[in-house]
């Protein structure tokens, strides 16, 4: 799981749109079901594009798929969506949000055209969904 720009200030940011929970609980909640799946879940945020897709690369051999939120990233980075394109693993990209309700400028999402499925509004639940989607 990736997790992009200011998403380790989950449980700061505007509540309606991102929640009360850290990401270090929502990690903590996922680990445990991958594990209860036979899974291990590998989690990484950072606020940086290039060390998005560096993770992104350099887990690729022991990568089932991947669940994804590249934040802003996802409205302007033609890097990260090649790189997603390079791969022929399951990605799933996630918003807590629903990004299509929202500033204009959110709505258009580079990275999930290259994804295999997109998950937005759903909060935490959104995870949920992608990484049993994963595990399935």
């Amino acid at each position: 799981m990736i997790n992009g720009p200011n998403l380790n200030w989950l449980g700061r940011r505007d509540e309606k749109h991102y929640g009360k929970n850290s990401l270090q609980e929502l990690e903590d909640e996922l680990s445990e079901i991958a594990r209860d799946n036979g899974c291990e879940l590998l989690s990484f945020q950072t606020n940086s594009e290039g060390e998005f897709i560096d993770f992104l690369q350099k887990n690729y051999s022991q990568a089932i798929g991947y669940i994804i939120n590249p934040g802003a990233y996802s409205h302007t980075s033609l890097a990260i969506m090649d790189a997603i394109l390079s791969i022929d693993k399951q990605v799933i990209e996630v918003h807590l949000s629903n990004v299509t309700s929202r500033e204009e400028i959110r709505q258009n999402l580079l990275t999930a055209s290259a994804c295999d499925g997109l998950i937005i509004g759903f909060g935490r639940e959104g995870y949920k969904l992608a990484l049993k989607s994963l595990i399935n």
